[in-house]
């Protein structure tokens, strides 16, 4: 689902990725995980295309067989906004609009009908736990509320990966077992693909697989056996 192959990324004389190359199936949950600096966020960024690998004549990347790194800047656009929804540490919701109104901005991009992206919304929000929520703006949320927002929103184009970037970092103990607990449902509820960079080691042993990175490099790869499994 998910084919990267020597992937590179310099900043200045930097060199950040080395060669970074992984498959990721369909519905499958990884955990990337590994110390400061290791690149687990600059691999996610350019994974989800918000950023782009320095190019060799063997650097591929592709999602669903779509070749990423020959696609134009407005295609990418397109595709980015159709396929791939993104999760971050701070929510990165805009203040002045309601959570109902934050989650349907992507769908509203993409050129979806207002009348129906609101009902989608509503139903993913209220599957959230958020239906007495929905008209509140985020100063008004907790983190916990405020992140399960940020999960709707990256769900409301029924994107076929997510990736979530420190999804659980700014949140309290119990709201980032929520968080936690809530990935594993939305797979096994919808067969979405979760990539997910996190210090968390809790979340990165839940997963299917964990990758972790050191100085650029993927450095060790295991198979997890856990109880969250998609088991279709």
């Amino acid at each position: 689902m998910i084919e990267a192959k020597n992937i590179h990324k310099f900043y200045g004389d930097l060199e950040v990725l080395k060669g970074v190359s992984l498959s990721i199936k369909k519905g499958e949950i990884v955990a990337i995980v590994g110390p400061s600096g290791a690149g687990k966020t600059t691999l996610l960024q350019i994974l989800g295309t918000l950023d782009k690998p320095h190019l060799n004549k063997t650097s591929t990347l592709s999602i669903n067989t779509t070749d990423l790194l020959n696609l134009k800047d407005k295609n990418l656009s397109k595709f980015r906004n159709k396929h791939i929804g993104f999760i971050f540490q701070f929510h990165q919701l805009l203040p002045e609009f309601t959570a109902l109104e934050n989650v349907c901005i992507p769908a509203y991009i993409g050129g979806q009908q207002k009348k129906e992206t609101e009902v989608k919304a509503k139903e993913l929000l209220s599957f959230l736990g958020l239906s007495e929520r929905m008209n509140h703006k985020p100063n008004e949320l907790s983190g916990g509320e405020q992140q399960r927002v940020a999960v709707a929103r990256a769900l409301i184009n029924n994107p076929d990966v997510i990736f979530a970037d420190e999804p659980s970092g700014n949140l309290d103990s119990a709201s980032a077992k929520n968080l936690h607990e809530l990935f594993f449902e939305l797979r096994n509820k919808f067969n979405q693909t979760f990539v997910i960079v996190t210090h968390n080691s809790e979340l990165a042993n839940m997963a299917d697989r964990k990758l972790e990175m050191k100085d650029g490099l993927i450095v060790a790869k295991t198979k997890l056996s856990n109880l969250h499994s998609n088991q279709s």
